[in-house]
Protein backbone atom coordinates (compact mmCIF):
# COMPACT_ATOMS: atom_id res chain seq x y z
CA UNK A 1 0.00 0.00 0.00
CA UNK A 2 1.42 3.40 -0.95
CA UNK A 3 2.34 5.77 1.89
CA UNK A 4 -0.04 8.51 0.72
CA UNK A 5 -3.05 6.23 0.52
CA UNK A 6 -5.46 6.23 3.46
CA UNK A 7 -5.65 2.87 5.26
CA UNK A 8 -8.45 0.69 3.92
CA UNK A 9 -10.70 -1.41 6.13
CA UNK A 10 -9.61 -5.06 5.95
CA UNK A 11 -11.56 -7.38 3.68
CA UNK A 12 -10.77 -10.33 5.91
CA UNK A 13 -9.20 -11.11 9.22
CA UNK A 14 -5.77 -11.32 7.64
CA UNK A 15 -5.07 -7.59 7.72
CA UNK A 16 -5.52 -7.01 11.46
CA UNK A 17 -3.64 -10.25 12.03
CA UNK A 18 -0.59 -8.85 10.30
CA UNK A 19 -0.86 -5.68 12.34
CA UNK A 20 -0.58 -7.87 15.42
CA UNK A 21 2.71 -9.22 14.07
CA UNK A 22 4.40 -5.84 13.74
CA UNK A 23 3.32 -2.21 13.75
CA UNK A 24 5.64 0.77 14.07
CA UNK A 25 5.37 2.73 17.26
CA UNK A 26 4.79 5.90 15.23
CA UNK A 27 1.47 4.51 14.06
CA UNK A 28 0.25 4.05 17.64
CA UNK A 29 -0.28 7.58 18.94
CA UNK A 30 -3.12 6.86 21.31
CA UNK A 31 -2.20 6.76 24.99
CA UNK A 32 -3.23 3.96 27.30
CA UNK A 33 -6.09 4.72 29.69
CA UNK A 34 -4.17 3.99 32.87
CA UNK A 35 -7.02 4.53 35.31
CA UNK A 36 -9.20 2.11 33.34
CA UNK A 37 -6.38 -0.46 33.33
CA UNK A 38 -6.03 -0.05 37.10
CA UNK A 39 -9.70 -0.74 37.78
CA UNK A 40 -9.90 -3.65 35.34
CA UNK A 41 -6.76 -5.08 36.93
CA UNK A 42 -8.40 -4.73 40.34
CA UNK A 43 -11.45 -6.70 39.19
CA UNK A 44 -9.28 -9.46 37.68
CA UNK A 45 -7.07 -9.47 40.78
CA UNK A 46 -10.18 -9.98 42.92
CA UNK A 47 -11.43 -13.02 41.02
CA UNK A 48 -7.97 -14.57 40.69
CA UNK A 49 -7.44 -14.26 44.46
CA UNK A 50 -10.49 -16.47 44.93
CA UNK A 51 -9.29 -19.01 42.37
CA UNK A 52 -5.80 -19.21 43.92
CA UNK A 53 -7.21 -19.82 47.39
CA UNK A 54 -9.62 -22.37 45.91
CA UNK A 55 -6.76 -24.32 44.31
CA UNK A 56 -4.70 -24.16 47.50
CA UNK A 57 -7.32 -25.18 50.09
CA UNK A 58 -10.14 -27.16 48.45
CA UNK A 59 -7.97 -30.29 47.91
CA UNK A 60 -7.30 -30.37 51.65
CA UNK A 61 -11.03 -29.98 52.27
CA UNK A 62 -11.75 -32.92 49.97
CA UNK A 63 -9.23 -35.05 51.87
CA UNK A 64 -11.68 -35.14 54.77
CA UNK A 65 -14.07 -37.22 52.67
CA UNK A 66 -11.96 -38.70 49.84
CA UNK A 67 -8.74 -40.69 50.29
CA UNK A 68 -7.87 -41.21 46.61
CA UNK A 69 -5.54 -38.58 45.16
CA UNK A 70 -6.79 -39.48 41.68
CA UNK A 71 -10.39 -38.73 42.62
CA UNK A 72 -9.37 -35.45 44.25
CA UNK A 73 -7.49 -34.50 41.09
CA UNK A 74 -10.53 -35.29 38.95
CA UNK A 75 -12.78 -33.19 41.19
CA UNK A 76 -10.32 -30.30 41.08
CA UNK A 77 -10.39 -30.54 37.30
CA UNK A 78 -14.16 -30.15 37.29
CA UNK A 79 -13.91 -26.35 37.11
CA UNK A 80 -11.76 -26.63 33.97
CA UNK A 81 -14.42 -28.75 32.27
CA UNK A 82 -17.13 -26.32 33.28
CA UNK A 83 -15.07 -23.42 31.94
CA UNK A 84 -14.68 -25.09 28.55
CA UNK A 85 -18.47 -25.40 28.31
CA UNK A 86 -19.61 -22.14 29.89
CA UNK A 87 -17.09 -19.46 28.93
CA UNK A 88 -17.64 -19.35 25.15
CA UNK A 89 -21.39 -18.90 25.72
CA UNK A 90 -21.10 -16.20 28.38
CA UNK A 91 -18.39 -14.52 26.33
CA UNK A 92 -20.74 -14.30 23.36
CA UNK A 93 -23.55 -12.96 25.54
CA UNK A 94 -21.17 -10.34 26.94
CA UNK A 95 -20.27 -9.30 23.38
CA UNK A 96 -23.91 -8.45 22.80
CA UNK A 97 -24.12 -6.54 26.08
CA UNK A 98 -20.88 -4.70 25.30
CA UNK A 99 -22.71 -2.38 22.92
CA UNK A 100 -25.45 -1.62 25.45
CA UNK A 101 -25.40 1.12 28.06
CA UNK A 102 -24.37 -1.21 30.87
CA UNK A 103 -21.75 -3.11 28.90
CA UNK A 104 -20.49 -6.47 30.20
CA UNK A 105 -20.75 -5.36 33.82
CA UNK A 106 -24.06 -7.09 34.72
CA UNK A 107 -22.47 -10.48 34.08
CA UNK A 108 -19.35 -9.59 36.07
CA UNK A 109 -21.09 -8.05 39.10
CA UNK A 110 -23.91 -10.59 39.30
CA UNK A 111 -21.51 -13.48 38.74
CA UNK A 112 -19.20 -12.32 41.52
CA UNK A 113 -22.06 -11.93 43.99
CA UNK A 114 -23.56 -15.33 43.19
CA UNK A 115 -20.22 -17.19 43.11
CA UNK A 116 -19.26 -15.78 46.51
CA UNK A 117 -22.06 -17.74 48.23
CA UNK A 118 -21.09 -21.36 47.40
CA UNK A 119 -17.41 -20.51 47.89
CA UNK A 120 -18.01 -19.21 51.41
CA UNK A 121 -20.14 -22.30 52.21
CA UNK A 122 -17.38 -24.81 51.35
CA UNK A 123 -16.01 -25.12 54.93
CA UNK A 124 -19.57 -25.45 56.26
CA UNK A 125 -20.19 -28.65 54.28
CA UNK A 126 -20.56 -31.60 56.65
CA UNK A 127 -20.60 -34.31 53.98
CA UNK A 128 -19.28 -35.04 50.51
CA UNK A 129 -22.60 -34.42 48.68
CA UNK A 130 -22.90 -30.93 50.20
CA UNK A 131 -19.24 -30.19 49.46
CA UNK A 132 -19.62 -31.35 45.85
CA UNK A 133 -22.69 -29.15 45.46
CA UNK A 134 -20.71 -26.12 46.65
CA UNK A 135 -17.77 -26.97 44.37
CA UNK A 136 -20.04 -27.45 41.35
CA UNK A 137 -22.02 -24.28 42.03
CA UNK A 138 -18.87 -22.23 42.47
CA UNK A 139 -17.22 -23.67 39.36
CA UNK A 140 -20.31 -22.99 37.26
CA UNK A 141 -20.93 -19.41 38.43
CA UNK A 142 -17.28 -18.35 38.71
CA UNK A 143 -16.52 -19.59 35.20
CA UNK A 144 -19.54 -17.72 33.86
CA UNK A 145 -17.85 -14.34 34.44
CA UNK A 146 -14.14 -15.24 34.59
CA UNK A 147 -13.47 -14.72 30.88
CA UNK A 148 -15.86 -11.77 30.72
CA UNK A 149 -13.84 -9.91 33.36
CA UNK A 150 -10.66 -10.48 31.36
CA UNK A 151 -12.38 -9.09 28.26
CA UNK A 152 -13.17 -5.78 29.98
CA UNK A 153 -9.77 -4.40 29.01
CA UNK A 154 -10.84 -4.49 25.35
CA UNK A 155 -13.71 -2.09 26.13
CA UNK A 156 -11.58 0.63 27.70
CA UNK A 157 -8.19 0.31 26.00
CA UNK A 158 -7.45 0.81 22.31
CA UNK A 159 -6.32 -2.30 20.46
CA UNK A 160 -2.76 -1.00 20.04
CA UNK A 161 -2.39 -0.55 23.80
CA UNK A 162 -3.90 -3.83 25.02
CA UNK A 163 -0.58 -5.65 25.20
CA UNK A 164 0.83 -3.01 27.54
CA UNK A 165 -2.35 -3.12 29.60
CA UNK A 166 -2.05 -6.90 29.88
CA UNK A 167 1.44 -6.46 31.31
CA UNK A 168 0.13 -4.44 34.26
CA UNK A 169 -2.79 -6.81 34.71
CA UNK A 170 -0.58 -9.93 34.72
CA UNK A 171 1.76 -8.29 37.21
CA UNK A 172 -1.20 -7.71 39.50
CA UNK A 173 -2.49 -11.24 39.02
CA UNK A 174 0.89 -12.68 39.99
CA UNK A 175 0.46 -11.02 43.39
CA UNK A 176 -2.68 -13.08 44.07
CA UNK A 177 -0.46 -16.05 44.92
CA UNK A 178 1.02 -14.00 47.76
CA UNK A 179 -2.44 -12.94 48.97
CA UNK A 180 -3.66 -16.54 48.94
CA UNK A 181 -0.56 -17.70 50.79
CA UNK A 182 -0.96 -15.00 53.47
CA UNK A 183 -4.60 -15.94 54.10
CA UNK A 184 -3.60 -19.60 54.38
CA UNK A 185 -0.70 -18.76 56.68
CA UNK A 186 -2.44 -16.29 58.98
CA UNK A 187 -6.10 -17.35 59.08
CA UNK A 188 -6.69 -20.99 58.05
CA UNK A 189 -5.32 -22.59 61.24
CA UNK A 190 -7.32 -20.20 63.42
CA UNK A 191 -10.65 -20.21 61.58
CA UNK A 192 -11.21 -22.12 58.35
CA UNK A 193 -14.66 -20.57 57.87
CA UNK A 194 -13.26 -17.04 58.21
CA UNK A 195 -10.47 -17.90 55.77
CA UNK A 196 -12.98 -19.03 53.14
CA UNK A 197 -15.06 -15.89 53.72
CA UNK A 198 -12.25 -13.38 53.13
CA UNK A 199 -11.54 -14.00 49.39
CA UNK A 200 -15.18 -13.82 48.21
CA UNK A 201 -15.84 -10.69 50.27
CA UNK A 202 -12.77 -9.05 48.74
CA UNK A 203 -13.95 -10.16 45.30
CA UNK A 204 -17.41 -8.64 45.67
CA UNK A 205 -16.06 -5.38 47.13
CA UNK A 206 -13.35 -4.94 44.49
CA UNK A 207 -15.61 -5.83 41.56
CA UNK A 208 -18.25 -3.43 42.84
CA UNK A 209 -15.68 -0.63 43.18
CA UNK A 210 -14.45 -1.31 39.66
CA UNK A 211 -18.00 -1.12 38.36
CA UNK A 212 -18.66 2.15 40.21
CA UNK A 213 -15.63 3.79 38.60
CA UNK A 214 -15.84 2.24 35.13
CA UNK A 215 -19.44 1.22 34.57
CA UNK A 216 -20.74 4.79 34.33
CA UNK A 217 -18.05 5.57 31.72
CA UNK A 218 -18.88 2.58 29.55
CA UNK A 219 -21.16 4.24 26.95
CA UNK A 220 -18.37 6.59 25.83
CA UNK A 221 -15.40 4.29 26.48
CA UNK A 222 -16.27 1.31 24.30
CA UNK A 223 -14.00 0.97 21.28
CA UNK A 224 -15.50 -0.03 17.93
CA UNK A 225 -12.58 -0.23 15.53
CA UNK A 226 -14.44 -2.73 13.38
CA UNK A 227 -17.54 -0.61 12.82
CA UNK A 228 -15.97 2.05 10.61
CA UNK A 229 -18.60 4.74 10.19
CA UNK A 230 -20.98 2.85 12.39
CA UNK A 231 -23.40 1.85 9.66
CA UNK A 232 -22.71 -1.85 10.09
CA UNK A 233 -24.03 -1.87 13.60
CA UNK A 234 -27.50 -2.26 12.20
CA UNK A 235 -26.61 -5.31 10.12
CA UNK A 236 -27.45 -8.80 11.26
CA UNK A 237 -24.78 -10.32 13.46
CA UNK A 238 -23.32 -13.40 11.72
CA UNK A 239 -21.96 -14.68 15.06
CA UNK A 240 -25.23 -15.46 16.79
CA UNK A 241 -23.95 -18.50 18.68
CA UNK A 242 -20.66 -20.15 19.68
CA UNK A 243 -21.22 -22.63 16.85
CA UNK A 244 -21.17 -19.78 14.35
CA UNK A 245 -17.93 -18.48 15.88
CA UNK A 246 -16.39 -21.96 15.70
CA UNK A 247 -17.54 -22.42 12.10
CA UNK A 248 -15.91 -19.13 11.13
CA UNK A 249 -12.76 -20.15 13.02
CA UNK A 250 -12.46 -23.43 11.13
CA UNK A 251 -13.36 -22.04 7.70
CA UNK A 252 -11.05 -19.01 7.83
CA UNK A 253 -8.84 -19.43 4.72
CA UNK A 254 -5.39 -18.84 6.23
CA UNK A 255 -6.09 -21.06 9.28
CA UNK A 256 -4.07 -18.54 11.30
CA UNK A 257 -6.61 -18.40 14.13
CA UNK A 258 -6.87 -22.18 14.34
CA UNK A 259 -3.09 -22.50 14.40
CA UNK A 260 -2.87 -19.83 17.11
CA UNK A 261 -5.32 -21.84 19.21
CA UNK A 262 -3.06 -24.87 18.75
CA UNK A 263 -0.04 -22.79 19.79
CA UNK A 264 -1.85 -21.56 22.91
CA UNK A 265 -2.73 -25.16 23.75
CA UNK A 266 0.91 -26.25 23.38
CA UNK A 267 2.56 -23.42 25.31
CA UNK A 268 0.05 -23.44 28.16
CA UNK A 269 0.46 -27.21 28.38
CA UNK A 270 4.24 -27.04 28.55
CA UNK A 271 4.12 -24.37 31.25
CA UNK A 272 1.66 -26.38 33.34
CA UNK A 273 3.82 -29.48 32.89
CA UNK A 274 6.95 -27.65 34.02
CA UNK A 275 5.17 -26.31 37.11
CA UNK A 276 3.72 -29.71 37.98
CA UNK A 277 6.85 -31.84 37.53
CA UNK A 278 9.66 -29.57 38.73
CA UNK A 279 9.23 -30.60 42.39
CA UNK A 280 9.44 -34.37 41.72
CA UNK A 281 12.36 -33.67 39.35
CA UNK A 282 14.14 -31.97 42.24
CA UNK A 283 13.66 -34.95 44.54
CA UNK A 284 14.42 -37.62 41.92
CA UNK A 285 17.37 -36.05 40.07
CA UNK A 286 18.81 -33.36 42.34
CA UNK A 287 18.42 -35.24 45.64
CA UNK A 288 16.57 -32.34 47.26
CA UNK A 289 13.96 -32.57 49.99
CA UNK A 290 10.34 -32.05 49.02
CA UNK A 291 10.25 -28.59 50.58
CA UNK A 292 13.50 -27.47 48.99
CA UNK A 293 12.42 -28.80 45.59
CA UNK A 294 9.16 -26.89 45.89
CA UNK A 295 11.17 -23.69 46.37
CA UNK A 296 12.81 -24.02 42.95
CA UNK A 297 9.88 -22.12 41.45
CA UNK A 298 10.40 -19.03 43.65
CA UNK A 299 13.07 -17.34 41.47
CA UNK A 300 10.81 -17.92 38.47
CA UNK A 301 7.89 -16.21 40.20
CA UNK A 302 10.08 -13.22 41.05
CA UNK A 303 11.45 -13.07 37.49
CA UNK A 304 7.90 -13.14 36.10
CA UNK A 305 6.79 -10.28 38.35
CA UNK A 306 9.83 -8.11 37.58
CA UNK A 307 9.85 -8.65 33.81
CA UNK A 308 6.20 -8.81 32.80
CA UNK A 309 5.57 -5.03 32.48
CA UNK A 310 8.80 -4.22 30.58
CA UNK A 311 8.06 -7.15 28.27
CA UNK A 312 4.61 -5.72 27.60
CA UNK A 313 6.14 -2.39 26.53
CA UNK A 314 8.64 -4.19 24.32
CA UNK A 315 5.81 -6.19 22.75
CA UNK A 316 4.06 -2.91 22.00
CA UNK A 317 6.99 -1.94 19.81
CA UNK A 318 7.82 -5.27 18.18
CA UNK A 319 4.42 -6.92 17.78
CA UNK A 320 2.69 -9.66 19.75
CA UNK A 321 3.32 -12.70 17.56
CA UNK A 322 6.98 -11.83 17.10
CA UNK A 323 7.46 -11.45 20.84
CA UNK A 324 5.70 -14.75 21.54
CA UNK A 325 8.20 -16.50 19.29
CA UNK A 326 11.06 -14.80 21.12
CA UNK A 327 9.47 -15.90 24.40
CA UNK A 328 9.23 -19.52 23.26
CA UNK A 329 12.88 -19.44 22.17
CA UNK A 330 13.84 -18.11 25.62
CA UNK A 331 11.65 -20.78 27.25
CA UNK A 332 13.46 -23.53 25.32
CA UNK A 333 16.87 -22.00 26.09
CA UNK A 334 16.07 -22.01 29.80
CA UNK A 335 15.09 -25.68 29.67
CA UNK A 336 18.34 -26.57 27.90
CA UNK A 337 20.30 -24.79 30.66
CA UNK A 338 18.60 -26.99 33.24
CA UNK A 339 19.30 -30.13 31.24
CA UNK A 340 22.95 -29.28 30.64
CA UNK A 341 23.78 -28.80 34.33
CA UNK A 342 21.45 -30.73 36.71
CA UNK A 343 22.23 -28.85 39.94
CA UNK A 344 19.82 -26.95 42.20
CA UNK A 345 21.32 -23.57 41.26
CA UNK A 346 21.22 -24.17 37.52
CA UNK A 347 17.74 -25.69 37.75
CA UNK A 348 16.44 -22.62 39.59
CA UNK A 349 18.08 -20.40 36.96
CA UNK A 350 16.55 -22.58 34.24
CA UNK A 351 13.06 -22.18 35.67
CA UNK A 352 13.59 -18.42 36.03
CA UNK A 353 14.61 -18.07 32.37
CA UNK A 354 11.67 -20.23 31.27
CA UNK A 355 9.35 -18.10 33.44
CA UNK A 356 10.43 -14.95 31.60
CA UNK A 357 9.67 -16.72 28.32
CA UNK A 358 6.24 -17.68 29.60
CA UNK A 359 5.66 -14.10 30.78
CA UNK A 360 5.99 -12.98 27.16
CA UNK A 361 3.27 -15.43 26.14
CA UNK A 362 1.11 -14.55 29.14
CA UNK A 363 1.07 -10.89 28.13
CA UNK A 364 0.55 -11.41 24.40
CA UNK A 365 -1.38 -14.64 23.88
CA UNK A 366 -4.89 -13.29 24.42
CA UNK A 367 -4.09 -9.97 22.72
CA UNK A 368 -2.82 -11.82 19.64
CA UNK A 369 -6.04 -13.86 19.49
CA UNK A 370 -8.11 -10.67 19.80
CA UNK A 371 -6.11 -9.23 16.92
CA UNK A 372 -7.03 -12.21 14.76
CA UNK A 373 -10.75 -12.01 15.60
CA UNK A 374 -13.04 -11.19 12.64
CA UNK A 375 -14.30 -8.05 14.42
CA UNK A 376 -14.49 -6.46 17.85
CA UNK A 377 -17.98 -7.79 18.46
CA UNK A 378 -16.71 -11.28 19.31
CA UNK A 379 -13.85 -10.46 21.68
CA UNK A 380 -15.68 -12.02 24.62
CA UNK A 381 -16.28 -15.21 22.66
CA UNK A 382 -12.61 -15.27 21.63
CA UNK A 383 -11.59 -14.85 25.27
CA UNK A 384 -13.64 -17.97 25.93
CA UNK A 385 -11.87 -19.79 23.10
CA UNK A 386 -8.52 -18.73 24.56
CA UNK A 387 -9.58 -20.23 27.87
CA UNK A 388 -10.66 -23.46 26.17
CA UNK A 389 -7.28 -23.79 24.44
CA UNK A 390 -5.15 -22.86 27.47
CA UNK A 391 -7.19 -24.88 29.97
CA UNK A 392 -7.12 -27.94 27.72
CA UNK A 393 -3.35 -27.59 27.37
CA UNK A 394 -2.91 -27.21 31.12
CA UNK A 395 -5.00 -30.33 31.70
CA UNK A 396 -3.11 -32.52 29.21
CA UNK A 397 0.40 -31.00 29.25
CA UNK A 398 1.59 -32.58 32.53
CA UNK A 399 0.37 -36.00 31.38
CA UNK A 400 2.17 -35.65 28.03
CA UNK A 401 5.47 -34.59 29.58
CA UNK A 402 5.04 -37.25 32.27
CA UNK A 403 4.69 -39.90 29.55
CA UNK A 404 8.02 -38.83 28.05
CA UNK A 405 9.60 -39.05 31.50
CA UNK A 406 8.31 -42.61 31.85
CA UNK A 407 10.04 -43.44 28.56
CA UNK A 408 13.38 -41.67 29.12
CA UNK A 409 13.71 -41.15 32.87
CA UNK A 410 13.61 -38.01 35.06
CA UNK A 411 17.11 -36.95 34.04
CA UNK A 412 15.83 -36.06 30.55
CA UNK A 413 12.69 -34.20 31.62
CA UNK A 414 14.02 -30.74 30.72
CA UNK A 415 15.31 -31.98 27.35
CA UNK A 416 11.93 -33.58 26.59
CA UNK A 417 10.17 -30.32 27.48
CA UNK A 418 12.60 -28.39 25.25
CA UNK A 419 11.74 -30.65 22.30
CA UNK A 420 8.03 -30.07 22.85
CA UNK A 421 8.75 -26.34 23.16
CA UNK A 422 10.48 -26.42 19.78
CA UNK A 423 7.30 -27.86 18.29
CA UNK A 424 5.38 -24.95 19.81
CA UNK A 425 7.88 -22.50 18.27
CA UNK A 426 7.25 -24.06 14.86
CA UNK A 427 3.50 -23.64 15.30
CA UNK A 428 3.79 -19.93 16.17
CA UNK A 429 6.21 -19.36 13.28
CA UNK A 430 3.58 -20.80 10.94
CA UNK A 431 0.93 -18.59 12.57
CA UNK A 432 3.04 -15.49 11.93
CA UNK A 433 3.55 -16.42 8.28
CA UNK A 434 -0.13 -17.18 7.71
CA UNK A 435 -1.17 -13.96 9.44
CA UNK A 436 1.22 -11.72 7.52
CA UNK A 437 0.99 -13.17 4.00
CA UNK A 438 -2.43 -11.77 2.95
CA UNK A 439 -1.57 -8.21 4.02
CA UNK A 440 1.69 -8.34 2.11
CA UNK A 441 -0.22 -9.40 -0.97
CA UNK A 442 -2.66 -6.55 -0.59
CA UNK A 443 -0.04 -3.85 -0.08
Amino acid sequence: MLPDEPPQPPASVAAPAALVEAAPAAERPERMNRSAVLWVALAIFAQESVWNFYDAQVPAQLRQFVSSATVIGLIMGLDTGLGVIVQPWTGLISDRLARSRTGRWPIVVAGACVAAVPFALIPWATGLPMLMLCIFAFGLTANSFKGVTETLVSDYVASQQRGRAQGFIKAGVSLTIIVSALISLLVVDHSLRAAFAIPPVLMVVMVTLSYCFLGRRHPTALRREDTGTGTDTDQADPFSSPWAVLKDLVREPSRARLLLMAGIFCFAGMWAALRSLTTPYGTEVLGMTRGAAGGIALPGAIAFLVCVVPLAYLSHRLGELRMIRYGIALFVAGLLVGFAEPTPAFTAASVAIASIGYAVFSVNGLVALWGLAPNNRVLGAYTGLYTVASASGMALGPALLGATVDLTGWRYMFLNAAVLGAVTFAVFTLVARRAGRPLAAAS
